[in-house]
């Protein structure tokens, strides 16, 4: 049996004990909001349904995509920005939200508030998918692992004593 420290190091391939980065964290957050946010539009779907008929449901539906589509993309730029200009990430998540929160302020203006719509439910599913998601990428967040220091070599082994 191994210690979870030599496992680490066997998995991350440093021989120093030490374990390396989480491989691809925002794929991995990416994954972990998109299950939590599963769960709650099952249950808010259902409750959709079965007060405001389809039109609650896809009322919720809508909602929750908006919400998912606005914080997702923010996700992906990071899976692929970050892996090639790390140090720049940041730069184009700020400039992707202030793309993201015009642009979606405009498409939904200009189409317009559809007939079927049930604004409770399309309320209520988009500010419970917010509260889901952030929480879920907070605490997935603060589970990866970031270098900081690249590990020095582990020594060579020789047979002086000091």
């Amino acid at each position: 049996m191994t210690s979870p420290a030599a496992d680490g190091a066997q998995r991350s391939g440093h021989a120093d004990g030490v374990s390396g980065p989480t491989s691809s964290p925002w794929l991995r957050i990416l994954g972990v909001c998109l299950r939590y946010t599963a769960a709650v539009l099952v249950l808010l779907v259902a409750g959709g349904i079965f007060t405001g008929g389809v039109a609650g449901m896809f009322s919720v539906v809508y909602g929750a995509g908006i919400v998912v589509l606005f914080f997702g993309i923010s996700l992906l730029i990071g899976h692929y920005v970050g892996k090639t200009n790390p140090s720049g990430a940041i730069g184009l998540f700020m400039a992707a939200y202030v793309l993201k929160v015009v642009g979606f302020a405009v498409a939904l203006f200009m189409s317009g508030t559809p007939e079927w719509l049930d604004r409770t439910w399309f309320f209520a599913a988009a500010v419970a998918v917010v509260i889901v998601w952030q929480t879920a990428e907070v605490v997935a967040f603060s589970k990866t692992r970031h270098l900081l220091y690249e590990p020095s070599p582990a020594p060579e082994a020789s047979g002086e004593q000091s």
